[in-house]
């Protein structure tokens, strides 16, 4: 197999370029030009990769690109692209006959057209056309039969069109929008879209009816509409095409709903798939987050050390000069679905629930007044109907006990002291902050008393938010998030009580149940007997939320039609694990986060390690059916450096930026191999840890005042998730 490769450095001289045939090293290259020939393959499916160094010591891995050892010679395709089906041509005209064709191994030798069987021309060379004279008046049938380099022949299928005839044959219509059963928020617009032509003539217009009563006649292609005030209740949609000889064709009818109350059915097939009403729903994910609450610097004019939940649009009030970017909810909506996502996990904490909490109302509110949302519960629930007008899914996390304490809990009542307390060139701890009623330190001041109960009611109160609104894209709920300070006894026991509580509301909806970590007890006001927990191989140790280690031995009394097991996974730009310590270097063995930098210890991401990790943190749980959705997993491919913190650009200044991109890929090969989803963190730029989907005109460094302005999407991340998704 020959292996080839080009590589190149800015700045200096490429001392080598190694070839890996499935990560295994079967040649270095010293000189260009950069070729090996691979021999003694096994037949099947390989991966090859190149890696260049460069006189400096850095190097880049390409792409990896897989091929095939010993298949047959696939055939090409080939399709018909004129005529086109039952067009009419005048008598004595001579008929244009046109293809496409293509050879995925090889290349195109010919291109053999037929009329009624008989062939009438032979092409070599693309494009491949050809004009048929002389066709008796009557009703013909074409083909075009591709062969390739290999001798594989395909031939399109055959393609009726008329000579002669006097007839105006119909034009076609297909109603586009909406889909069959979609459903929309109550006093939504409701988009009316259709495609129409004509074989041989053209479209003079496209009426749509709803419920039989014409509400527009469109003229002019793209044939749209939105339809506004449709009462609540089941609707019918239809879209009459007319030509300009007078014929016309109406759609076969679709059903849809407006104020829909809980009539879609979500649930897990026995195959670990989610489905709707039936149908695989094919998970296309992105977190998109704010109200959950963000932690106001200490230095903040109006909101100083502040915790406002207001969801991030990219559309600040100082941005501009003050004029805004124009950006809004419904803007990234069309733009996000365009790209392929069709869910969306939605963080809130107790407090979003509260639309008189005074962290979600006033003059907080970073937004600019053209966007701005009155208060937190109105945001989220603008959220949710915005995403149903849009046909995306929502999943709902109660991702902490409190807008102040944040992603630091690990328990519903969570108290100091946590992780952050010590963190050098930081200025977000949260030591007087807590959710616990007793229990606690000295230091706290601000007490945001959470229990089981109160959060039961949480999770009736959001489960029932769908009829409340009148739609039915709430996927599930994610019960809460990152529960990493609990054995799995005590979590099992609270996810069990949360299934009853939701499914008493809900019955439609689907559970989100995350791990735990490697300890428990932190947080449960006696942090100096803290316990252990099993996750499996001490060498990788699982993310918050990631160690669902224990779920297999002692399983959820959950029906698994309705459990979705939900684990967290993240790269070096959200903590350093131990298992990226490099083994060259042992004195860096069993280090991690803010040591492992200070020892200066380098990162390599070892994906068949982490692999095994995975697999028993939670990958074997989707071996035996469960369903599985990632629920956060992302990263800063370009830390430490992008948007990574000063103190991390700091701590970490001797790293080249490229860990993280490692991780994430390796991460996401484990993923498809697995057929596991996941939700990716996140959709919006804000997160210092991540960066998000979107580009960011913030950085730390030069241009802080670029907060919340959002750029276009990062396309090395937009390749990630096609590659997830299988686009």
């Amino acid at each position: 197999m020959p292996l080839a490769a080009t590589a190149s450095d800015s700045n200096g001289t490429i001392t080598n370029v190694v070839f890996r045939v499935d990560g295994n090293v079967v040649n270095t290259d010293t000189t260009a030009p950069y070729s090996f020939s691979a021999p003694g393959l096994a037949n099947g499916t390989h991966s090859a990769t190149a890696t260049a160094t460069d006189n400096g010591g850095a190097s880049t891995t390409s792409t990896a690109v897989s091929f095939t050892v010993g298949t047959t010679n696939p055939p090409p395709t080939v399709s018909l692209t004129s005529p086109t089906a039952n067009q009419n041509f005048a008598a004595g005209a001579a008929v244009p006959l046109a293809a496409t064709a293509s050879d995925s191994n090889g290349t195109i030798t010919n291109v053999v057209f037929r009329v009624d069987g008989n062939v009438v021309n032979t092409d070599t060379t693309a494009p491949y056309s050809f004009s048929a004279p002389g066709l008796a008046n009557g009703t013909h049938s074409a083909t075009a039969t591709a062969t390739d380099n290999g001798g594989a022949s395909t031939t399109s299928t055959a393609v009726s069109f008329t000579v002669g005839t006097t007839t105006n044959p119909p034009p076609t219509v297909s109603l586009t929008s909406p889909t069959a059963n979609q459903s929309f928020a109550s006093g939504a617009a409701v988009p009316l879209a259709a495609t129409a032509s004509d074989s041989n003539g053209t479209i003079t217009n496209v009426v749509f009816r709803v419920d039989g009563a014409v509400v527009n006649t469109d003229t002019t292609s793209p044939y749209s509409f939105s339809a506004p005030g449709l009462a609540n209740g089941t609707h019918s949609a239809t879209a009459t095409a007319t030509d300009n000889g007078g014929a016309s064709t109406t759609s076969t009818a679709v059903s849809f709903t407006v104020g829909s109350s809980g009539s879609t059915v979500w649930r897990v097939n026995t195959a670990g798939r989610i489905t709707k009403n039936g149908t695989v729903f094919p998970v296309r994910c992105g977190n998109w987050f704010g109200l959950e609450g963000r932690h106001e610097p200490s230095s903040d004019a109006t909101n100083p050390s502040g915790a406002p939940m207001e969801q991030y649009i990219g559309n600040t009030f100082w941005a501009n000069g003050g004029a805004g970017t124009g950006r809004t909810i419904q803007q990234t909506m069309q733009e996000i679905s365009g790209m392929g996502i069709n869910m969306i996990r939605l963080p809130l904490v107790p407090q979003t629930l509260n639309a008189n909490d005074p962290q979600g109302t006033g003059s907080v509110l970073k937004n600019h007044p053209s966007v701005r949302i009155a208060n937190s519960r109105l945001a989220l629930e603008t959220m949710i109907t915005a995403a149903a007008a849009n046909n995306i899914a929502v999943l709902l996390d109660i991702h902490s006990c409190s807008n102040y304490v944040g992603w630091r809990k690990g328990r519903l009542d969570a108290r100091p002291p946590y992780v952050d307390r010590d963190r050098d060139n930081y200025d977000f701890t949260r030591e007087d902050s807590s959710c616990a009623a007793t229990g606690n330190p000295a230091g706290v001041t601000r007490i945001q008393a959470y229990n089981t109960s109160l959060w039961l009611d949480n999770l009736r109160t959001i489960a029932g938010l769908g009829t409340q609104l009148g739609v039915d894209n709430i996927i599930g709920i994610d019960i809460f998030n990152e529960p990493w300070d609990y054995t799995w006894a005590e979590w099992k026991s609270l996810s069990e009580q949360a299934y009853t509580a939701i499914n008493a509301v809900n019955p439609n909806t689907l559970i989100f149940v995350e791990g735990n970590s490697a300890s428990a007890g932190n947080q449960d006001g006696t942090p100096d007997t803290v316990s252990q927990r099993p996750h499996g191989n001490a060498a990788t140790v699982p993310n918050w939320g990631g160690n669902l280690f224990e779920a297999g031995a002692n399983p959820l009394t959950i029906p698994k039609d309705r459990l979705v097991f939900s684990p967290h996974v993240y790269g070096p730009s959200v903590f350093v694990q131990s298992s990226f310590m490099d083994p060259a270097q042992p004195q860096c063995a069993g280090l991690e986060g803010d040591d492992a930098g200070d020892a200066k210890c380098n990162i390599v991401i070892n994906p068949t390690l982490e692999r095994s990790g995975w697999e028993e943190h939670f990958g074997y749980l989707k071996d035996q059916g469960f369903g599985m959705v990632v629920g956060e997993f992302g990263g800063n491919l370009d830390w430490p450096l992008g948007q990574a913190s000063i103190r991390d650009r700091n701590r970490y200044s001797y790293l080249t930026p490229g860990a993280d991109a490692t991780w994430q890929n390796a991460f996401v090969d484990y993923l498809v191999s697995k057929g596991i989803e996941g939700c990716y963190w996140s959709i919006n730029p804000e997160s210092g840890d991540t960066a998000g989907w979107y580009g960011h005109a913030y950085d730390p460094v030069s241009n802080t005042a670029g907060w919340g302005e959002w750029r276009p999407f990062d396309q090395r991340k937009t390749n990630l998730l096609n590659r997830l998704w299988g686009r």
